[in-house]
């Protein structure tokens, strides 16, 4: 909040330097809270999500809506926006959740307490692009729900990772590019439950919203519009459909990402099912093994990672949700990796926010800093092994923790 308000007024600005996108889904939110669910899509809430990113934004709604507070768009006739007051902390505070996750899933990899601390620390620093700077929550939930789903595919509840993956997409899509390595991981026959599991959630709000307006949910969702003019192009956006106002169409390319994940975890699940017994941990019920999670995590971090690499226009907090992930499997190596990542991590989310509009200045470097952070965060260990606690260990709580 202070990056927000206090700090752009001690820099001198008159206005706080606010995350404008928050304000078109703060008006589809408030659009639902009233019953008004045909409104999601229509201009000008700017939603391209599935409906979940306004639903997790519902109370926060109903609070505007009570204290009667304006959603008008932040500018020079609406300086300091009271609305953000009380949006600004519910969003942050919802972006938190990747960070429990993560630190959930570090202490189910045996990873000690002070190296715990610094992934957090990481964390958080590069979660303000996502929040503060442009509030995006349904990213941050996004991936925070995928990786509870990851721990409790990891101990063998299935179904709770079904539903927790369901909701995860239903708040941001973007996590489709790493349920096909969740999926690598499962026995054929519980493959189609669990897929249900992730698709209801989804079909039933999309569905609710498509019969409410369908012109304008189909467009938004099936198009994804962007602006490379706004935005930052890539190599890829000469070849993405042209829509009008200088957007071009997302949607075909994000499809064709998709694809290109599931021929990864294609790749990776006959090696993954040599080192599985019978039916493999999934099917069995038995927790998985610290380093099967971990490749888990990379694996996905990798798959997240393939929006940056093929996206046909990118936002400065798109790379984000690949180096949130690679941080966890690279606390389990020696404190020269996790620094390592962090640093990375940290340094591409700076880098990110830059102006230029120049493929060769700021996509290609950000692309490659996620393979640089990818390849540094593999969970192979160079040099002394790493000493792990395993599951029992860190559910009973060994002394010298």
């Amino acid at each position: 909040m202070y990056s927000t308000t206090l700090g752009p007024t001690q820099l001198g600005k008159k206005e706080w330097a606010l995350p404008y996108d928050l304000w078109g889904t703060l008006i589809a939110t408030t659009r639902l809270a009233h019953g008004n669910i045909g409104g999601l899509y229509a201009p000008p809430t700017g939603l391209i999500s599935l409906p979940g990113a306004a639903v997790i934004l519902v109370p926060c709604a109903a609070l505007i809506s009570a204290l009667g507070l304006s959603l008008a768009i932040p500018g020079a006739h609406n300086l300091h926006p009271a609305v953000w007051l009380v949006a600004g902390p519910y969003q942050i505070a919802l972006c938190c959740v990747t960070l429990f996750a993560a630190d959930a899933l570090a202490e189910r990899l045996g990873v000690t307490f002070w190296k715990r601390g610094l992934l957090a620390l990481a964390s958080a620093s590069i979660l303000w692009s996502v929040s503060a700077r442009w509030g995006h929550p349904e990213d941050a939930v996004a991936v925070g729900l995928l990786l509870y789903a990851i721990l409790a595919q990891s101990n063998g509840r299935l179904a709770l990772a079904g539903w927790l993956t369901g909701t995860a997409v239903c708040v941001q899509p973007l996590v489709l590019l790493a349920v096909p390595v969740m999926l690598a991981v499962l026995p054929w026959r519980r493959m189609v439950p669990f897929l249900v599991r992730g698709a209801l959630p989804s079909a039933v709000l999309l569905g609710a919203t498509a019969l409410a307006n369908w012109h304008d949910t189909y467009l938004s969702v099936t198009s994804q519009p962007d602006s490379p003019v706004i935005n930052h192009p890539t190599a890829w956006t000469s070849l993405a459909p042209a829509m009008s106002n200088h957007n071009v169409a997302a949607g075909p390319f994000r499809l064709a990402t998709i694809v290109l994940a599931c021929l990864c975890a294609l790749a990776v699940r006959r090696a993954w099912q040599a080192r599985m017994p019978g039916d493999g941990p999934a099917g069995t019920g038995t927790a998985w093994t610290v380093p099967l999670l971990a490749e888990v995590l990379w694996w996905a971090a990798l798959t997240l990672a393939l929006r940056s690499f093929f996206e046909p226009v990118m936002v400065s907090y798109y790379p984000w949700p690949p180096m949130a992930v690679a941080l966890i499997p690279a606390a389990t190596l020696g404190w020269p990796r996790l620094f390592a990542s962090g640093l990375i991590a940290g340094g591409l989310t700076a880098a990110a926010q830059g102006p230029s509009h120049a493929v060769w200045i700021w996509w290609v470097p950000i692309v490659a800093g996620l393979v640089v952070q990818l390849a540094v965060s593999y969970p192979i260990r160079i040099g002394k092994p790493v000493t792990l606690l395993t599951p029992a260990e860190v559910a009973t709580g060994p002394t010298g923790r």
